[in-house]
């Protein structure tokens, strides 16, 4: 059932990202599947019996493995700091441009180009 939501998720994030039209939904579409994918990992990478991996007096435990934890890490923040260089582009193109519709963007840039 989890996964049914993370890949609803994932196809919501997707295909608002296709579909939206305004530059900020669509930063906010790829954050919503982004978010989908880390929830998929960590989903996957779970299982149960495990302990953290620190050390214990307890001898013979099945430790968790650490890496897909630090991937998972690597990517919340590699995926943040994606979000926030794409903000930044759009707050640039703002200042051009009246509008955050990707339509009228590309329309005003063709008239851009035809009166050179």
């Amino acid at each position: 059932m989890l996964e049914a939501f993370v890949l609803a998720t994932i196809i919501c994030g997707f295909f608002g990202t296709l579909l939206k039209k305004n530059l900020v939904m669509k930063i906010i579409s790829m954050d919503v599947m982004s978010t989908g994918v880390i929830a998929y990992y960590v989903l996957i990478a779970s299982r149960d019996g495990l302990f953290t991996p620190i050390i214990s007096d307890v001898e013979n435990i099945s430790y968790a493995d650490p890496v897909p934890q630090a991937v998972i890490l690597t990517a919340i923040v590699i995926g943040f700091s994606i979000q926030a260089l794409m903000l930044v582009g759009v707050m640039k193109l703002a200042r051009d441009n009246p509008t955050l519709e990707t339509s009228e963007i590309e329309t005003s840039e063709i008239e851009k180009s035809n009166t050179l």
